[in-house]
C-alpha cells in the first residue's frame, strides 16, 4: 500500500479567509443579451433571420470550448429553435446568473415550449438526450462573449497565460465524462486536463450527447474491456486500488515493452459531476458496458489515499474520500508513479502540471470572488444611502405641501 505522502503531493495553498457562501456565482450577475461573439464568423445579430445553423455557433466556436468533436445535432436542433422562438416573439433571448440561464419573459416562453417536448417523449434515453443537449445549448448560448473559451472563467478573470502545457505519456489517455450542469461551469476542474495536457490526451465526454458517447465507447470497443478503466470510489468488492490493479500487470516491463502502451492506451474513465449526478453516470456507464461486453461489470479503480484538493477551500466536498475531477487525475498518476516499471515515465511530473493548473484556478476564483465581493458591498451601500435620501426627500415635499 503506498504512503501517505506518496500518494498525493498537492502543495499548500493558503487562501484568504472569504466569509461568503461556498457556491460560487451565488449572487446576481447583469443579465447578458443574447449576441454573436466578436471572436466568431458570425454575422451580426440580424443576420441570424436568414436561418444558418452556423451563423449561430460554429464548429470553430464549438471546438474552442475544448473538444475536437463536430457539433452535436441535438444541441444544435435546440439553438436553431431557440432562436426561430425569438424571433417569432416580441421577447428578447437574455442570460445571467449561475450557469448563464434563461431570464426574462423569453424564458417563461421557451419554458412552457421544452417542458411540454419533453413531456412528449416517451422514451426514457430520449428524454435524457433532450435534457443533455437544453443544458449545453443553455450554457453555449449564455457564456459566448462573456467567458473565455479556454478557462471558462469570465473574460475579465482570464487564466489561461499562468496555464503551463505538459505531456502526458501518450500510453494513458483520460476521458472526462461530464454531466451537462458541470459543462462552462466556472470552478470545474475537469478542463484543467485538457488545458494542461490537449483535448486528445484529455477528452471531454458530455453526458447525454450520443455523438460524444459514440466516440468514446468506440474507443473503448478497439481498445478492449482490459484497456479500459473507470476511477469511482465505488463500495464494489471488485473494485481495486490502482497498485493492485496495475501492479501485476505491469511487472517486469522495460521501457520498450512499455511503448506498446502508446498504440493501445490505457483509458482511464473521470466522472465530472455533483456526486448525486455522478451516480447516474456512474449507473449509464455501466448499462452501456452490459451492452458492449456483455456485464456490467466495469473495471474501477480508487485512490488508496485520496488527498484533499486545494479546492475544497472554495468547494468542500461531502466526505473525505471525494475529491474535484482534477485532483483525481493527480492522484490517479501519483499512484501509477510510485509502481517501479513506470517511474521512469515521470508521470509525478505530469501530476505536478495539474496541479499547478489548480492552484491557479483557485488563485483566479478566490480573487475574483473578493473583486465581485467589494463590487456588492459598494452596490448596496449606494443602494442605501439612494433609498434613504428618496424617503428624505418625500417627507420634505410632504411637509411643505401640507
Amino acid at each position: 500500500m503506498l504512503s501517505t505522502a506518496g500518494a498525493l503531493r498537492l502543495k499548500r495553498y493558503s487562501a484568504p479567509i472569504i466569509r461568503t457562501r461556498t457556491k460560487m456565482d451565488s449572487r446576481p450577475q447583469a443579465d447578458r443579451v443574447f449576441s454573436p461573439p466578436s471572436y466568431s464568423s458570425s454575422p451580426p445579430r440580424d443576420g441570424c433571420k436568414g436561418g444558418s445553423d452556423d451563423a449561430v455557433i460554429s464548429l470553430q466556436e464549438w471546438q474552442g470550448w475544448g473538444t475536437s468533436s463536430q457539433f452535436p445535432s441535438s444541441v444544435k436542433k435546440i439553438v436553431k429553435d431557440m432562436v426561430a422562438l425569438e424571433r417569432t416573439t416580441d421577447a428578447q433571448m437574455r442570460f445571467g446568473g449561475k450557469g448563464g440561464k434563461l431570464k426574462g419573459d423569453f424564458k417563461l416562453i421557451e419554458d412552457k415550449k421544452h417542458r411540454a417536448t419533453y413531456q412528449a417523449l416517451v422514451d426514457s434515453e430520449k428524454k435524457i438526450q433532450f435534457f443533455s443537449a437544453r443544458q449545453i445549448a443553455c450554457r453555449l448560448l449564455g457564456s459566448r462573449a462573456y467567458l473565455c473559451q479556454k478557462c471558462w472563467l469570465p473574460l475579465e478573470d482570464c487564466m489561461c497565460s499562468k496555464i503551463t502545457p505538459s505531456t502526458l505519456w501518450h500510453g494513458i489517455r483520460f476521458w472526462v465524462y461530464m454531466h451537462p450542469k458541470d459543462f462552462l461551469r466556472q470552478n470545474n476542474t475537469g478542463k484543467l486536463l485538457w488545458q494542461v495536457f490537449g483535448v486528445h490526451a484529455a477528452t471531454l465526454c458530455l453526458f447525454g450527447i450520443a455523438e460524444h458517447e459514440e466516440i468514446m465507447w468506440n474507443a473503448f470497443k478497439h481498445a478492449g474491456k482490459s484497456m479500459v478503466w473507470c476511477l469511482y470510489p465505488s463500495d464494489d468488492p471488485s473494485t481495486k486500488s490502482v497498485q493492485d490493479a496495475f501492479e501485476r500487470s505491469l511487472a517486469g516491463l522495460k521501457d520498450q515493452q512499455l511503448m506498446k502502451y502508446e498504440d493501445s492506451p490505457l483509458n482511464f474513465i473521470l466522472i465530472d459531476g455533483t456526486w448525486n449526478n455522478s451516480a447516474a453516470i456512474f449507473s449509464r456507464l455501466k448499462e452501456q458496458a452490459k451492452l458492449v461486453w456483455g456485464e456490467e461489470d466495469l473495471s474501477c479503480i480508487t485512490l488508496a489515499m485520496p488527498g484533499v484538493s486545494v479546492m475544497h477551500k472554495l468547494r468542500p466536498q461531502p466526505s473525505w474520500d471525494r475529491t474535484c475531477t482534477a485532483a483525481a487525475a493527480i492522484g490517479l498518476l501519483s499512484e501509477l508513479h510510485v509502481l517501479p516499471e513506470v517511474s521512469s515515465l515521470h508521470l509525478d511530473k505530469q501530476a505536478e502540471a495539474v496541479e499547478d493548473a489548480l492552484v491557479v484556478l483557485l488563485e483566479a476564483l478566490t480573487s475574483r470572488r473578493l473583486r465581485m465581493a467589494c463590487r456588492w458591498k459598494t452596490s448596496a451601500k449606494s443602494a442605501t444611502v439612494w433609498a434613504v435620501g428618496g424617503r428624505v426627500w418625500k417627507m420634505q415635499k410632504k411637509s411643505l405641501i401640507s
